[in-house]
């Protein structure tokens, strides 16, 4: 154990720096919004397009596995055919 410790830090310089005030606060969030890069609307309809199509594959793929287990699961026990 080390005596160099200090206690309670999480060994970041920011964890001792002064808190914003609540403008200053949103001022920040503002400046990070601007930052990000917002897709347009075609991206945004492709992509919800693209979910759902995958949406619909995983659901039918699922749907054709489960089928054909169960199928498999009764034919060796002999449930039924």
């Amino acid at each position: 154990m080390s005596t160099n410790q200090s206690s309670g830090s999480t060994g970041g310089g920011a964890a001792n720096a002064p808190k914003p005030s609540l403008g200053e606060f949103f001022r920040q969030v503002r400046q990070e919004a601007n930052k990000v890069s917002w897709p347009t609307r075609k991206e945004t309809l492709v992509t919800t397009g693209m979910v759902f199509a995958m949406s619909i594959l995983a659901a039918v793929f699922f749907f054709v596995v489960d089928w054909i287990v169960s199928h498999a699961v009764r034919l060796i026990l002999g449930f039924g055919g």
